[in-house]
């Protein structure tokens, strides 16, 4: 008899647990960490929605896509969050993602008319280095200095694509020409921007290609004033990073609520001081104190996501051609 009541218990304690919903959500490595927003948010939706979110991390933003393509269909996620404005036109190219449906009052440098991808937070991408540097003023001032830098590599990193367009955009045809003097300044390609940042916190580097907003971490997590971001004359490339539902999710009301989360003043209020970005909806309390210090570009860079893919092409092209050498 108290063999089939325990039985019995068990049984109904996995029946519970098998009714609880779950969903999928990919993204990079750095959002689902200790010190990034996926654990407050996995918190605070899972108290609004009853279901089990589950965060999967896989290296940076770029990499999500490739993993994506390669997967197709099957692939388990029903939620990818983590690309961005430079990767919105190849991932709607694999058909496998459906339109969010959603609208909110973006505080976006830009008007965001995507139906199928929800912009969450946005920054400038921009070179990190200690206070006591004197840091050059353009790319071409830093070609030709000894100062060595550590960067993203635009095949897996969105930082590091980025990075490509930035230059490209601001030099055009001189483009080549301007990677051909960095060459000698990259200490090292990394993945993803972890890694980049690390090596530089470590001393390995002068400056690493990170966000002007990255010094707001240093100064309210940790009360230290000595880094910034240098500011370049011929602007800043602009990211804003979005999540897409997946057309093929099992639970498509659920991804929705989950967008839905993604742009309300809870998840957006935990994004300034977790993922050390602008917030895509500016929260009832504003911004943390520490991000009106950080610096302005004086010109915002972005190429139209039409015309990313051919032109992150020839960018790569180049990329590759000076770093080889």
């Amino acid at each position: 008899m108290k063999y089939l009541t325990l039985a019995a218990g068990v049984l109904g304690a996995s029946a519970a647990w098998a009714e609880t919903p779950e969903l999928t959500v990919y993204t990079y490595d750095s959002f689902v960490t200790e010190w990034g927003p996926g654990p407050a948010i996995e918190e605070g939706f899972e108290a609004e929605c009853g279901c089990d979110l589950k965060f999967v991390g896989m290296g940076d933003g770029a990499a999500l896509l490739a993993r994506l393509k390669l997967e197709g269909a099957r692939s388990d996620a029903d939620i990818v969050l983590g690309l961005d404005t430079s990767l919105v036109a190849a991932a709607k190219e694999t058909e496998l993602f459906a339109p969010s449906g959603l609208q909110a009052d973006y505080d976006l440098p830009i008007t965001w008319e995507d139906d199928v991808f929800v912009p969450y937070d946005w920054g400038y991408f921009a070179f990190v280095h200690g206070t006591d540097l004197s840091a050059p003023t353009d790319f071409k001032a830093l070609a030709e200095s000894d100062l060595k830098i550590v960067i993203q590599d635009p095949r897996s990193s969105t930082p590091g694509l980025g990075l490509l367009m930035w230059v490209k955009t601001a030099y055009g045809d001189e483009a080549p020409e301007v990677w051909a003097g960095l060459a000698d300044n990259v200490v090292t390609v990394t993945k993803g921007w972890s890694e980049a940042y690390g090596l530089f916190l470590e001393g390995e580097a002068d400056m690493v290609l990170s966000y002007t907003t990255s010094p707001a971490y240093h100064l309210i997590a940790e009360e230290d004033d000595s880094k910034t971001a240098a500011l370049f004359d011929e602007g800043h490339y602009m990211q804003i990073e979005v999540a897409g539902k997946l057309a093929g999710s099992d639970q498509p009301e659920l991804a929705d609520q989950f967008l839905q989360y993604l742009v309300s003043d809870a998840a957006q209020s935990v994004l300034p001081t977790t993922n050390w970005m602008y917030p895509a909806v500016t929260p009832e309390g504003g911004l943390p104190e520490g991000f009106d210090g950080m610096i302005q570009p004086g010109k915002a860079l972005l190429v139209p996501n039409g015309e990313v893919p051919a032109l992150r092409k020839e960018a790569l092209d180049e990329w590759l051609t000076a770093l080889s050498r």
